[in-house]
């Protein structure tokens, strides 16, 4: 599968029409960006179940201003709309594997419950 670029036009759609989405924020003067670009797209390759994308923060400012985005590489994973997962870094091809493992295996019930009782407990502070 291959890698889709992020944009604030496609933000939306990336995020809520994938089941599982992992984003990789990166620039091109960036050395461990560059260094982990083909163990992403590998990864990409090897999981078709999951979308990889990628969002270049110097042509996405706004996205990555919007992530909180304050080193790179940075991963970010959503599940069905979820952010689970956020990680300035780059990892290894078999912690990566890893990490969408552990991403597949979340009872999302369970996520959901956590996320509301959280925002209710943010609501009512």
């Amino acid at each position: 599968m291959s890698v889709m670029s992020l944009t604030t036009d496609n933000l939306e759609a990336a995020i809520t029409g994938n089941g599982t989405v992992i984003i990789d924020f990166w620039a091109a003067w960036c050395g461990p960006c560059r260094a982990f670009k083909p163990i992403f797209e590998a990864a990409a390759e090897k999981h078709p179940d999951v979308a990889f994308v990628s969002c270049n923060t110097e042509e996405q400012p706004e996205l990555a201003a919007m992530f909180q985005i304050r080193s790179i590489p940075t991963l970010v994973v959503f599940r069905d709309g979820i952010p689970v997962f956020g990680q300035p870094g780059m990892l290894p091809a078999a912690a990566l594997d890893e990490l969408l493992q552990k991403v597949r295996e979340l009872d999302m019930d369970d996520v959901r419950r956590k996320v509301a009782a959280q925002e209710a407990a943010a609501a009512s502070a």
